[in-house]
């Protein structure tokens, strides 16, 4: 039961403090679609979409006027589709597909349009990676990933080469680069993660199950504010009481959501999310930690003790805490990562510093149009190296943006936000890319 004190607190956090649910996710397993008429398996991946997640959207909106507590989006994760699509060919068909299904149900984003390559491509794989930017550049909703690299099974180097190529194309066949904002390139890939553009529903998971994705990046900022000067202990349990109570709050919706629609809770993604929208910003939240500016000496220490004190707090408040679980540092999608960068102070190397103890990775980043293709192939390989060495979860999510240069401003409008075009390193890396292979997996994936 809440108090009446809590009650208010929690009013005021939704009015002043942007506080909201990110996300409600309904995974939807389609295994039982497999055929190898193409045509039949589309059908049937259509049907079960429909049929799943009719409900979806107003069960969202019911909740949200109901409870006051904001939900802006409603998405729906799927079984990788290359492995759906594997026995009979025709992948840009099944992206057609759920862009349609996406649409009659009315949510936000669909993913799922995956495939895991981590230790090598079978034939169908390599066929289905070819296709994505064909089928980016034909939807509107469908979202895209590719595990590349484990920690058991090392870093599979032939798709990280690919992966430059297919963002660069992905590039060019969409308007500023949008396709690219739809698609991430992961090591260590989770099978529960309600965020796009990386959600798909893992092999482990049930039939159908609800995720849910709660974020307070002003809330936590609000509660520092009222701590200043205070030393990293209680900064530290600043946040973790923090993250309990946004936790407990994404916990309530998820199982309301879970009991109207007659599906399993599968588990709240207490990641801090920002928005481009001011007083919704993890990179504020290290600037109140006492840095001038997000990017200087201090901001991955600080984002360490950040992304600790969340998962602390988060764990006592539910159970089935999963998905990623901590703070996102995507540059477009924050206020105040995109003046950090637009001033000089936060560099591509200072944020792959950071991505050694944040959530996820190189995340809605801008570079300028003519990168070449090995170059991203080798800012992969960078931060994939961490994933598999660290035994986290990381990922890219880069936009070579068509015709712009460093310094110039790229528009996606929503909660893609906007962002300036940064820096590469100009010396070239294609000897090393054009290795092909596969990177060993580090000593320490021999645990059993």
């Amino acid at each position: 039961m809440f108090t009446p004190y809590e009650i208010m607190e929690t009013i005021n956090m939704i009015q002043n403090e942007n506080l909201d649910i990110r996300t409600i996710t309904m995974g939807i397993s389609l295994f039982d679609c497999i055929s190898d008429d193409y045509k039949k398996a589309c059908q049937k991946v259509y049907d079960k979409i429909t049929k799943c997640a009719k409900n979806l959207v107003k069960t969202g909106e019911d909740i949200e006027k109901e409870y006051g507590i904001p939900i802006i989006n409603k998405r729906i994760s799927v079984t990788p589709i290359s492995y759906i699509s594997s026995a009979c060919g025709n992948h840009v068909e099944f992206a057609k597909i759920l862009d349609k299904a996406a649409k009659e149900v009315g949510v936000n984003f669909i993913g799922g349009y995956s495939a895991h390559v981590a230790k090598g491509y079978t034939n169908s794989s390599y066929e289905f990676v070819k296709s994505i930017p064909d089928a980016l550049s034909s939807t509107d909703l469908v979202c895209s990933s590719v595990n590349v690299a484990t920690t058991k099974a090392g870093i599979n180097m032939d798709a990280v080469k690919q992966m430059g190529e297919i963002i660069k194309e992905t590039a060019q066949r969409t308007k500023d680069g949008l396709g690219c904002a739809k698609f991430v390139v992961f090591a260590n890939s989770v099978e529960d993660n309600p965020f796009m553009a990386g959600a798909f529903h893992g092999t482990g998971e049930p039939e159908c199950v609800i995720n849910v994705g709660v974020s307070g990046p002003g809330v936590v900022k609000c509660a520092l504010e009222k701590v200043k000067g205070a030393d990293f202990g209680v900064v530290a349990d600043t946040i973790k009481k923090t993250a309990f109570k946004i936790t407990r709050m994404g916990q309530l919706v998820a199982v309301e959501a879970s009991k109207r629609l007659g599906v399993p809770f599968g588990i709240v993604d207490l990641s801090l999310a920002p928005t481009p929208a001011i007083g919704d910003s993890v990179a504020h939240i290290l600037e109140e930690m006492g840095l001038e500016k997000c990017g200087t000496h201090g901001t991955t220490a600080a984002l360490a003790l950040l992304n600790d004190a969340v998962k602390k707090g988060g764990v006592m408040a539910s159970s089935y805490v999963g998905g990623l679980s901590g703070a996102f540092i995507p540059v477009s999608e924050d206020a105040g990562m995109i003046d950090a960068a637009s001033v000089g102070a936060l560099s591509l190397e200072k944020l792959e510093a950071m991505t050694c103890v944040c959530s996820v990775g190189l995340d809605m980043i801008a570079v300028p149009g003519d990168t070449p293709a090995e170059t991203i192939s080798a800012i992969i390989a960078d931060e994939v190296a961490i994933g598999v060495v660290n035994n986290k979860t990381t990922a890219v999510r880069i936009i070579p943006a068509p015709g712009k240069k460093v310094g110039d401003m790229v528009e996606f409008g929503g909660l893609l936000g906007k962002a300036p075009v940064m820096k590469v390193n100009n010396y070239k890396c294609d000897e090393f890319i054009n290795r092909g292979g596969r990177i060993p997996a580090p000593i320490h994936s021999l645990k059993n």
